[in-house]
């Protein structure tokens, strides 16, 4: 017994599952959306369930995928993996079943979510691989991450908005930005072991002023968003929050001084997808007692 919640800690210490508040928040955003408020318990209850199930497999395959990099990497060598306290069989293993949890869910939607669930694991497992390929591995983890809207909308509609396109996109473009600035802590050992990222490809500045331009990108696409959406002055102040939220990230960081890097990492991006859901979801109520 002692053994199996060791491994249960552990193994949600690997996977990081408070970091859901990244993309579920999102995800959320567009259920209120594709609803005009809240859908069914049923389905809510479904599209967290399968945010927390994809997540977990991409996270557990990460590691598993990684094993052997994140043990000669300083930062990265006390995981769970190269620390010996999870082997790889059971890491592949945890990582197997919530793919099938993820599927199953999935299944319990639609006929649509089902029938996209394989391709929706492919682009999350296949981050994993990205540092091996390109420089650009940043987008595809922003991919991984933007098509949780698209699916949520998906599973309420059975159908796909084009507009939603947009907060897939927002998305994209947001964690991409965090994550070339994430990896800068890794600069030097992905030049050194041959690894594919923007701060090794550009330097520590170029990589800045790359995930200032995404960004800024991100900020933009919000006012598109609220427009096409026809998103009132709630929602409006919520972009502007999340806009001088992304400022402050950006100005307790710097090429010279990485030293934040958590704050902004994981602090200010929580706060940022919070606030953005509740500005959308409380537009969206507020509208809907006024008709």
């Amino acid at each position: 017994m002692e053994s199996v919640l060791r491994n249960t800690r552990v193994t949600l210490e690997m996977i990081k599952w408070e970091h859901s508040i990244f993309a579920l928040p999102f995800a959320l955003t567009a259920t209120v959306l594709a609803a005009d408020g809240w859908p069914s318990l049923r389905v809510l209850l479904l599209i967290v369930w399968c945010m927390v199930m994809a997540r977990s497999a991409a996270m557990g395959f990460n590691r598993w995928a990684d094993a052997e990099l994140d043990a000669e990497n300083p930062r990265t060598k006390i995981r769970a993996i190269p620390a010996g306290q999870l082997s790889k069989s059971f890491v592949l293993a945890f990582t197997i079943v919530a793919a099938a949890l993820f599927v199953l869910g999935a299944a319990l939607l639609n006929h649509l979510t089902l029938l996209l669930s394989p391709v929706a694991l492919l682009v999350v497992l296949a981050y994993s691989y990205m540092k091996r390929i390109t420089r650009w591995s940043h987008v595809v983890l922003g991919l991984a991450l933007g098509i949780a809207p698209a699916a949520a909308w998906i599973a309420v509609r059975g159908s796909l908005d084009p507009r939603i396109i947009l907060l897939t996109a927002i998305v994209l473009l947001w964690v991409g930005g965090f994550d070339v600035l994430y990896a800068c802590q890794d600069f030097e050992h992905d030049r050194g072991a041959g690894l594919n990222s923007i701060p090794a490809a550009f330097g520590l500045e170029g990589a800045f002023w790359i995930a200032r331009v995404m960004h800024l990108g991100m900020a933009a696409l919000l006012f598109v968003m609220w427009h096409a959406f026809a998103l009132g002055p709630i929602a409006l102040a919520g972009d502007v929050a999340v806009i001088l939220l992304l400022a402050y990230e950006h100005s307790i960081i710097s090429p010279r001084d990485l030293r934040r890097m958590n704050a902004a990492f994981f602090t200010l991006n929580g706060v940022i997808s919070m606030v953005f859901f509740v500005a959308v979801a409380v537009d969206v109520f507020v509208r809907r007692l006024h008709r």
